[in-house]
């Protein structure tokens, strides 16, 4: 199954997508400058292609996304201030 959702950050709009796998759920929000990513996600890849990118892990939903702790955080996004131990909602308000 997959899910889409509008995530209303500061009054700006990002897109929440969730999807099920067999045994997990990956979950992204995507902001205008980047995305922040469940632990499924890889850093490295983001580099590779110039993606600003921040990591959550232990989440199962995208309340829970919003109020982790950023782990990883991609060259991209730290260039525009986004840094680990940050809640994810932080990092997506620098994403717009």
């Amino acid at each position: 199954m997959i899910k889409l959702q509008k995530i209303k950050i500061n009054g700006k709009e990002a897109e929440g997508v969730s999807v099920n796998t067999e045994n997990t759920f990956v979950l992204i929000i995507k902001a205008k400058k980047g995305f922040l990513g469940c632990g499924y996600f890889d850093v490295n890849t983001a580099n590779k292609v110039g993606d600003a990118a921040a990591i959550v892990t232990g989440v199962k939903t995208f309340d829970d996304m919003l109020n982790s702790n950023v782990v990883k955080v991609s060259e991209k996004a730290k260039e525009i201030g986004v840094k680990e131990g940050m809640k994810g909602r932080e990092a997506l308000r620098l994403m717009f």
